[in-house]
């Protein structure tokens, strides 16, 4: 791969030097229209070629290294050994132009092929969660469905994220790939945002984030695809491999500190098999909390609007440092019980510690998971051996995922079969994204020829 370089802020495109990181909306956007003129001439061939660059820099050992230690201590949150597994897989494990598949539809009246074709310039809105994984999992997705991008960082993973798109356009670059194949915009701002948004050069749009800028893009009057927020429960009935399901929940939730959406968020457990699930629990590297503990926590962790940013996927040692315990070196997640209605359970967390809510029966547990999902449709977890019961849950649940007697984090692939996203559109229905999402479908027919039968 190319040399690792910090990269160096340019506002132009005019510079042999530029390596898509502009001061100005104007410039990135210009730049990478620019970009998709060139683009468009080349070949599916140039552009795997140009993908195969994007993953090999990506995947190198000291750049997973360097975006993992970066991205954390920048943010502020997060795990550095799981965002290097997470880079990995979304650099290697994102679908690029193989996901672009023709129809033919051919019969007595001629030829129909069904076609994928860019929408060109995309804006692509990227989180504080998962900056790199966001930028890795889209650049490929987009680029292979022959767009160019704008990407708008957030501003507490701006440093990361430049550095990245760097990175990957000298890889490219170095393939033969045309300059600014992916911009981004160096001063992250609310109205940067918006001005993104609303540029008549921007054909598409890509978002993930919270409600508002879900929203603001939902709203913009282009094509846009939202990746919002969720609540994930992870739901225990009593013929659940107990021993596994803890271990999963623990594993899952504790991931990455629980930043990524699909984290189990709260745990649902049938009340004749509580006890034994919190047991096997504390016995993988739970730490239970008392009621006096939580209330120490909820002054700590609560602000006046949901979860204390600053507290955002912080480990959980230092969560209990916060209130004077000093943590079992193996801890990873706090557990304790709570009502369905205590703020920990209802509120998207983000943070390693998570709510066990007793219920009689696996139907009130089904009831009640449907009700702290929210309705965001975007993943579920079910630890059973009782198909129907798994069954049930799915159909009523109707989320994005729907992860099975494993953890979380399988149901995007990692661990589990499957292509790799971090985007996953749940509130506009594309779900796990992938190249052919970001593609327009259009119709070519040839009347009366090729019919060769």
């Amino acid at each position: 791969m190319s040399t690792i370089v910090e990269p160096k802020n340019r506002t132009t495109s005019e510079s042999p030097s530029t390596t898509g990181v502009f001061d100005d909306v104007d410039a990135a956007v210009a730049a990478a229209r620019k970009a998709f003129e060139a683009y468009s001439s080349c070949s599916l061939t140039q552009r795997s070629t140009f993908i195969d660059a994007i993953r090999k820099a990506a995947s190198a050992d000291e750049a997973l290294n360097f975006m993992a230690t970066s991205a954390v201590e920048e943010t502020q949150m997060g795990n550095a050994r799981h965002k290097v597994l997470k880079n990995y897989y979304a650099a290697t494990r994102s679908p690029g132009i193989e996901d672009l598949t023709i129809q033919a539809l051919q019969g007595d009246s001629g030829l129909t092929t069904l076609e994928y074709a860019p929408y060109g310039v995309i804006g692509a809105i990227a989180p504080t969660t998962n900056p790199t994984e966001t930028i890795i999992c889209n650049t490929i997705g987009m680029l292979a469905a022959g767009n160019t991008v704008v990407f708008s960082p957030h501003p507490r993973a701006r440093k990361i994220s430049i550095w990245l798109v760097d990175v990957l356009n000298r890889a490219m670059m170095e393939a033969g790939a045309p300059e600014n194949l992916i911009t981004i915009i160096s001063t992250p701002s609310v109205e940067n945002t918006k001005k993104l948004i609303s540029h008549r050069d921007i054909s598409m749009l890509v978002a993930t984030g919270g409600p508002q800028i879900v929203n603001m893009v939902l709203t913009s009057g282009k094509k846009a695809i939202g990746a919002g927020s969720g609540n994930p429960p992870v739901l225990v009935d009593e013929t659940a491999d107990l021993a596994k399901a803890a271990h999963d929940i623990v594993t899952g939730a504790s991931f990455d500190n629980n930043l990524p959406c699909t984290a189990e968020k709260e745990i649902i457990a049938v009340e004749c098999i509580a006890d034994e699930l919190k047991a096997a629990m504390l016995a993988n590297g739970a730490y239970e909390l008392s009621p006096d503990q939580v209330k120490q926590l909820e002054a700590i962790l609560l602000g006046k609007r949901g979860p204390a940013t600053e507290w955002v996927g912080k480990p959980a040692a230092k969560i209990l440092d916060a209130i004077g315990v000093n943590a079992p070196a193996d801890t990873r997640l706090l557990v304790f019980e709570a009502s369905a209605d205590h703020p920990f359970v209802v509120e998207e967390m983000m943070m390693p510690i998570i709510g066990l809510v007793r219920v009689p029966n696996v139907e009130k547990a089904i009831q009640l998971a449907i009700q702290l999902e929210h309705g965001n449709r975007h993943t579920a977890i079910m630890h059973s051996r009782d198909v129907s019961r798994l069954t049930d849950m799915g159909q009523r649940i109707q989320t994005t995922i729907f992860v099975k007697n494993g953890p979380s984090f399988n149901g995007i692939g990692i661990g589990g079969e499957g292509y790799v996203t971090f985007t996953i559109a749940g509130p506009t229905g594309e779900g796990l994204t992938r190249a052919r999402n970001f593609a327009r479908v259009r119709r070519c027919v040839m009347v009366e020829g090729l019919n060769v039968r």
